[in-house]
């Protein structure tokens, strides 16, 4: 049985999904625009991410998000849905260099090239596993076809720069399987890979 891959990326209306949390997030490139999602959160969009949560699977990171994510989230005084989920789930983390350390409960690392071992891990896995971020590790993903679903929150804004979540590659047909819209204008899409 092969578990199911699923992919949550925040993007911008032209397709921009570096640096959404804070002006220095990623800055890879000179790209200055970070933070760009502060300010769109509701709650309609913290319960459809807290019902993802509560599917339970592991997570699937890159090293530099897992690193930036789980380092954010611990560091959060105030009370959310976010942490304790983060801290306690398996987590498993992507990296090329077998040397790197993994600084949080219940990770795992996956050393090596990405497509090989998540290819490994979605036949070792049983139910679901899920990436949040990790724009690098998931166009890698998506061109060797292991993405089985992606939900995208799409935000009204429209960067003009920064890194894509697609790049150049072969066609790929999603499904729309549910959608949402927030009271701040962002589309909360769910799609599935017609295979």
């Amino acid at each position: 049985m092969t578990a199911s891959l699923s992919v949550t990326e925040s993007v911008s209306l032209d397709g921009v999904m570096q640096g959404l949390g804070r002006l220095d997030e990623d800055t890879r490139g000179g790209f200055d625009r970070g933070g760009w999602g502060d300010g769109y959160q509701d709650d309609v969009s913290f319960r459809f991410m807290s019902e993802g949560m509560s599917q339970g699977g592991v997570m699937l990171f890159g090293h530099r998000t897992y690193r930036d994510v789980l380092g954010h989230w611990t560091a959060v005084d105030e009370p959310n849905p976010f942490t304790d989920h983060l801290v306690a789930a398996s987590k498993y983390v992507v990296s090329r260099s077998p040397a790197t350390t993994l600084a949080f409960p219940s990770s795992t690392l996956l050393a090596g090239d990405a497509v090989e071992t998540v290819g490994r891990l979605k036949q070792e896995v049983d139910g679901a596993i899920s990436i949040i971020g990790s724009g690098e590790l998931v166009r890698a993903l998506h061109a060797a076809g292991l993405v089985d679903e992606y939900t995208l929150q799409i935000h009204p804004i429209v960067l003009g720069a920064g890194t894509r979540l697609f790049g150049e590659g072969d066609r790929s047909d999603l499904r729309l399987e549910r959608s949402v819209a927030t009271t701040t204008g962002v589309i909360i899409a769910q799609y599935s890979v017609r295979r």
